[in-house]
C-alpha cells in the first residue's frame, strides 16, 4: 500500500445513519473503517478522542447499550466512513439478544464491500477475550487488515504498558501479516497520531482503480 499523501480530517467526522442489520447500512460503496471491542474497552471514547469530539459515539455508564451499527461520515463526504459496531461482553441483555448482535457483526465483517480495515479496541489489561479472537478469525478468513488499539495504557506504568505490548504481539505472531498494535489512551491522548496514520492509509487508498 503506497503511503497517503494527504491527511484526513477526523475533526469533521459527523453522525450519518444508524443500522440494525446490514440490509439497513448506507450504499455498500466507497470506504470504511469499522470499531468493535468488549462493551467496557474504552472503544466510545477512542472514536471520540480519533475526532477530537467529546460526544460524537455515545459513551454510556451501562456496557452494551448500544445494539446498531452506528456510521459517521468525514464531513460531507459520505463515501469515506467511519462505523461504530455493537459492543460485545458484559452486556446485561438476554443471551438471544447477544447472538443476534454476533450473527449481525459477522454478516457486516463478511460481506460489506467497502470496508477496508477492522480496527479492534481491547483495554491493556485485559486483551485478546474469546470475542477478541473471534473477531480476529473472521478478519483472517476475510483477509481483512486489523489494527488493535490497546487502550487504558494510562493505567499502567510505562514500562508495564511496553510489557503488555509485547506480550499481545507474541500471541499473535501467527496473524503478523494481517495486524498491526499500539498502546493508546483516550484520557492523555496518547497514540492518537499514530492510529491516524492507519486510519488514512485505509481510508486514502485508492481502491477504486485496483
Amino acid at each position: 500500500m503506497s503511503r497517503p499523501t494527504t491527511n484526513l480530517n477526523y475533526q469533521s467526522a459527523r453522525f450519518l445513519i444508524s443500522a440494525p442489520t446490514l440490509a439497513s447500512c448506507p450504499t455498500d460503496s466507497g470506504a470504511e473503517v469499522a470499531f468493535a471491542g468488549r462493551s467496557n474497552a474504552g472503544k466510545s471514547s477512542a472514536i471520540n478522542t480519533l475526532t477530537r469530539q467529546k460526544a460524537l459515539a455515545r459513551t454510556s455508564k451501562t456496557p452494551g447499550r448500544t445494539q446498531l451499527i452506528n456510521f459517521f461520515s468525514l464531513g460531507d463526504d459520505t463515501s469515506r466512513r467511519l462505523v461504530d459496531l455493537p459492543g460485545y461482553g458484559f452486556a446485561k441483555v438476554p443471551e438471544k439478544v447477544k447472538l443476534e448482535w454476533q450473527r449481525h457483526l459477522s454478516d457486516y465483517l463478511q460481506r460489506r464491500a467497502s470496508l477496508r480495515g477492522l480496527v479492534v479496541v481491547m483495554d491493556v489489561r485485559h486483551p485478546l477475550s474469546e470475542f477478541d479472537q473471534t473477531l480476529l478469525g473472521w478478519a483472517d478468513d476475510k483477509h481483512m487488515p486489523v489494527h488493535i488499539l490497546l487502550t487504558k495504557a494510562d493505567k499502567l506504568k510505562q514500562g508495564a504498558a511496553k510489557a503488555a505490548l509485547q506480550q499481545v504481539k507474541n500471541r499473535l505472531r501467527e496473524w503478523e501479516d494481517l495486524v498491526s498494535l499500539q498502546l493508546f489512551s483516550s484520557l492523555k491522548g496518547q497514540g492518537v497520531e499514530e492510529a491516524h496514520q492507519r486510519l488514512d492509509g485505509w481510508l486514502l487508498d485508492n481502491h477504486e482503480t485496483l
